[in-house]
């Protein structure tokens, strides 16, 4: 028969209540769900709904079955603002990922200067986006704004946001400087989890800071960029308020990226029916895509070694 002393038994009931601990009820996590219902799964059960109706937002919607949808893979200019919004979050994401990644990295040390400096770069954050907007559309005015002093020096043609290439850069870049102290606070707080020892170690074998860098920071950030990725690209695909007050879908169509066609069809065209259908495929294809990443980087196998402490 075993035998279990009192300091077994005192430890079997400490890791007990360790896991008690460790493991909070599901009850907990009710007032979240119940938040998510309303505010996220209603209004898209909502708008999927809409997508087989026709509406004007004063009467009753009426269904046409499948008509917005065979609409949707026959519009030109659907198919036009998809590739815009690839092409902006191609740009987001290729702007924004490396300078974050090494500004977190940084943030992450011990220097001198870093509290101070991080304070700075991270004013963006706290400002709207409208404010972001309306400030870059005066700089970038080619009659009054900044832009028409400085912009020769720098090589910038004045007019840029009259051109479809430069307009759309400028929608990337001002989106960037908003939210990239986001993503560094992201890479910022991965860095700081990684263990001191690694470093110590390699300093041992003889490895420099850019070897570090490369075979031990970057392995140890891998899952952290996959969730910084994931969320630069959904914002990206749902760029709006930057759209509408700096460039609004111009010159032409050239920046009309899907959300701002889908308000644009919504709520000055008012065919609320086929808006719906254009934000359904939007959701559609960021979760798509999100899913994707998740896969193909191993995010959704990944396990916490702290779980349950």
């Amino acid at each position: 028969m075993p035998h279990h002393t009192p300091v077994a038994r005192r430890h079997g009931d400490r890791k007990a209540a360790v896991g008690d601990v460790g493991r909070p009820p599901v009850a907990w996590a009710v007032p979240g769900i119940l938040f998510f219902a309303v505010f996220a799964i209603v209004p898209l059960a909502i708008a999927v709904y809409l997508s087989f109706c026709t509406w004007d937002g004063l009467g009753s919607p009426a269904p046409t079955g499948l008509d917005n949808w065979s609409r949707l893979f026959r519009d030109s200019e659907f198919g036009q603002a998809a590739w815009l919004s690839l092409v902006l979050t191609t740009i987001s994401w290729v702007f924004q990922t490396p300078v974050a990644l090494l500004l977190g990295v940084w943030a992450a040390g011990r220097q001198r200067s870093r509290a101070f400096l991080s304070a700075i770069f991270f004013i963006p954050l706290l400002l709207s986006t409208t404010a972001i907007a309306m400030l870059f559309h005066a700089l970038l005015d080619p009659n009054f704004g900044v832009i028409r002093t400085i912009g020769p020096w720098l090589g910038i043609d004045p007019a840029v946001m009259g051109s479809s290439t430069g307009a759309l850069l400028v929608v990337a870049f001002v989106g960037g400087w908003q939210f990239m102290p986001f993503h560094t606070l992201i890479y910022q707080g991965g860095a700081r989890q990684i263990p001191e020892v690694l470093y110590q170690a390699a300093s041992i074998d003889g490895a420099g800071t850019v070897r570090q860098f490369f075979h031990i920071t970057l392995p140890q950030l891998r899952h952290t960029m996959t969730t910084s990725s994931v969320l630069m690209i959904v914002g990206s695909l749902t760029y709006f308020d930057t759209v509408l007050i700096m460039t609004k879908g111009g010159p032409g169509t050239d920046t009309t990226i899907l959300p701002y066609l889908m308000y644009r069809t919504g709520f000055q065209t008012y065919d609320l029916g086929y808006a719906a259908a254009i934000a359904t495929a939007l959701v559609v294809v960021a979760t798509g895509i999100s899913l994707l990443m998740v896969r193909l980087s191993g995010f959704g196998s990944m396990r916490s070694t702290r779980e349950g402490m």
